[in-house]
Parts: structure tokens; sequence; C-alpha cells
């Protein structure tokens, strides 16, 4: 994973030569004396912050030296970033699989167990709008590593304790620090993403968290769920996430200190569409992990094909959000978004049509829905990255993901209800239902010319 993001997000290629390194592309320059450079008027947007720089006529081998560099510090902080994250994703994911089955092995009910996610979404809620005033006051670098050391140690109490109302706890403060975490990571990366890639490079993020996601579980099929063992794989995990935020930082963007704190409800009204979006996703991302498998049995398959649809929903998942966030640099965001929406709605209609007879077809429009619908994160927060800089945009960061986290606890309930109207195929009917809403919700944006 650490290679993945080191390789992908390398900066342009550097052809080493006796006695200094350069990029390629870029002509060797002879040393001669210093020239005034002549600039012109007109402005072109640096490669790393985006903001309006004097192109000049001229450079001197130094500045274009200097450029470089600093785009390359960008380029290793974003990986950086990147693979931290994804390490976390996996301890993440392992952990969740983890708690549901040693629970249910000791004989707790569905409910018990899934009051124990409810307690980890309530705990976003909270802390999500509280990451940006951490960072702030004590520092970006500081925070990260404080929640990877905050969430090590609950790892290492999970393991020695074995009583549920504790645990409920420990997940409460676990999904507190992992939000932090999770914001702030997003904003670093969003912020030093160049503005002609950031689609890119959301998607990158995006495929490689659910990469994560979808690796961490299968580690179980090796440790086991007895033991200290399987706590102490996530526990080493989330020691090495710590590296890359130690080593990759140099070019870690800074919190503004004099940065106004802004209520959610600021970002409610100057970014809807990103909003709603955060909303949409997690509504349909926590219906699909938890309902696909009711959906199965509904239909007449087996559990284990359950547990397959969850699977090839998921790799979309992982195979659309990268070619789909490079499309987002090319087009306007909010009219790609509208564009997923209606291929999202065509989708949920056609895959009742298909039905679980033809599963060959069932599967891949299967593919397709969990790629068009996990796509909507990664553009999302490319949207936000445009509309924001600074800490503004950490602020605005942390309202996505206290929308996302709504969606996730109002998404299950709302899909659910459609299932018992309509089963099996209300699952997919109300999903393309709040695709509707959504695309028409874009659509009269878009003809007023609001944002």
């Amino acid at each position: 994973m650490v290679a993945l993001g080191s390789i992908v997000l390398a900066p342009r290629f550097a052809l080493i030569l006796p006695g200094r390194a350069r990029p390629l592309g870029i002509p060797s320059v002879t040393r001669k004396p210093r020239l005034k450079a002549t600039c012109s008027t007109k402005a072109e947007p640096d490669a790393v912050s985006g903001a309006a720089a004097p192109a000049c006529a001229s450079q001197s081998g130094d500045e274009i030296e200097a450029r470089f560099l600093r785009r390359h510090a960008a380029f290793l902080a974003i990986g950086a970033a990147i693979a931290a994250i994804s390490i976390v994703g996996i301890g993440l994911s392992l952990l969740m699989s983890l708690i549901a089955l040693r629970l249910s092995a000791q004989g707790y009910s569905a409910r018990a167990i899934g009051l124990q996610s409810a307690v980890a979404g309530l705990a976003t809620l909270v802390s999500a709008p509280l990451a940006p005033l951490l960072a702030r006051a004590f520092g970006l670098r500081r925070v990260l590593l404080a929640t990877l050391v905050i969430g090590a140690t609950s790892l290492g109490l999970f393991a020695i304790t074995q009583s549920f109302w504790i645990w409920l706890v420990l997940r409460a403060i676990f999904g507190a620090v992992l939000t932090v975490l999770f914001v702030l990571s997003e904003y670093w990366i969003n912020m030093l993403a160049p503005p002609h890639r950031r689609g890119l490079i959301m998607g990158i993020y995006a495929t490689t968290m659910a990469l994560g996601f979808a690796t961490g579980p299968t580690i179980l099929a090796v440790t086991g769920i007895e033991g200290l063992l399987p706590f102490l794989v996530p526990i080493g995990l989330f020691a090495a996430a710590g590296l890359p935020i130690l080593f990759g930082t140099s070019a870690a963007p800074p919190m503004a200190e004099e940065a106004r704190h802004a209520k959610i409800t600021t970002f409610v009204k100057r970014a809807p569409v990103a909003s709603v979006t955060g909303l949409l996703h997690g509504a349909i991302e926590m219906a699909a992990l938890g309902l696909l498998p009711v959906f199965a049995l509904q239909a007449g398959l087996d559990s284990l094909w359950g547990a397959r649809l969850v699977g090839i929903f998921a790799l979309g998942n992982v195979l659309f959000q990268i070619p789909l966030g490079l499309a987002s640099d090319s087009f306007e965001r909010r009219r790609m978004l509208l564009a997923i929406s209606l291929a999202g709605l065509a989708t949920t209609l056609l895959l009742p049509l298909a039905g679980t007879d033809r599963l060959g077809l069932f599967c891949l429009l299967l593919v397709l829905c969990g790629g068009l619908s996990g796509s909507l994160y990664p553009i999302g927060l490319s949207l936000l990255g445009s509309q924001y800089k600074g800490a503004e945009l950490a602020s605005a960061n942390a309202a996505f993901v206290v929308f996302y986290s709504v969606g996730m606890l109002s998404g299950p309930p709302i899909i659910g209800f459609g299932m018992d109207l309509y089963s099996p195929n209300g699952f997919f009917l109300t999903i393309g239902g709040l695709f509707l809403i959504y695309a028409l919700f874009i659509a009269n944006r878009l003809a007023h010319g609001q944002e």
C-alpha cells in the first residue's frame, strides 16, 4: 500500500545525471551570471498550490530547481498521507469485523452488535467539527500522531478486556480519534493536490482506502478471532502508519491560526452540492454493506452469495474511482456528479430487470452501481477543494464527514424500509429514488446558476 501511494504520486520522473538531478523535459541550465528575469503580465497557476504566479520569460537554473523541489516535496507529502490513512484503513476494517465476530461468538444479539457501530457513528458527528480546532491549537502533525497513539492504546484495551460496556466506551473513543485522523488527512491531501490533478489524486486516495478496507477482514482468516494476535496486528499497523507522517511531512500544509471557525450550516449554504454528495454516499455505502446480504437471502440466494455480492459491489468501488476522478479534472464537477447520478439511477432500474436469474449480468451491473456510488466521495472532496482554501478547507472537510456520517446512520433504515415495502428489489429501487432526488437537486442549481 505504501509502495502504491509512493509510485503513483511520485513527481514527474527525475533523470539522475552526474552531478545533479533534474526532471525530464527540463533542459539543463549552464551557470551564467545572474540575469534579471523579465516577466509577462500573464499569470500562470503554481503546480502545487494553484496560486497565480507570474510567467517569466527566463528563469535561472536555481529557480527551476526550486520549483521542482517544491513539487517533489508536495507530492511526497501527499503520498505519505495516503499511505498512512490506507494502513489505518486495513487496521480499522479488521477491527470492525473482529468486534462483530467476537460479540456474536459470545452470544450477543445483532441489535447489541449494531449498537457498537451506532456509538462510533455518533462519536464521528461530535468529533469531526473539532478536528480543525485541534490542528490549529496543537499542529497538524502532532494531532495526527496523537490520534494514532490513542487509537493503538484503545486497541490494546480491546485486547485485554471482555466487557461489552467497556468495549462500547472504547469504540466511541476509537471512532472519535479516527474521525479526526480522516478529516485532517483528507484536508492535507486536498490542500496540496494540484488543482488540475485534484480529482485524480482524490480518486487514488479513495481507491487505496477501498483496498485497505477489503484487505483487513482477510487477515482474520490467518490470525483467527481468538487470543491477542488479531488485536496485535492492527496495533502494529497503527504504529507503521506513523512512519509516513513522521518522515513525509516537510510539505504538510499549515493551519492558519487566525482562521475563523465556521459552523457546519455555513458550508451547507456555501457548498450544498458537496454536502449532499457526502450524505448520499454514506447512505448508499452503509446500506450496501449491511443490506446486500439480506437482499441475497430474499432473492433466494444463500448466505455465501450474500457476502459475494458485498465484495462485487466493493469491486466497483476500487475499479471506478481513479478513472472517474481523472475525468472530473476535465469537466465541471457538478455536471460530472449529475451525470453519475443519472447513470446510477439507470443502473438501479436495470438491476431488478436483470434479476438474480441472470446472475452474470446482475453482477456486472452491481459492479457498475458500486463504482458510480463510490465515486461520489472523491469527486465531492475535489469539489470542496476547488471552493475552499487553507484552514477553511479543513472545516469544510469536517462538515463533509459529518454529512457522510449522517448518511451512514440514516441510509440503512430508509433503504431497509423500502425493502420491507417491496422485497427484495426495494433495495435498488430506493437507492434509485435517492439518485433521482440528488440529480434533480443538482439540475435545479445548475439551471439557476447557483453554486
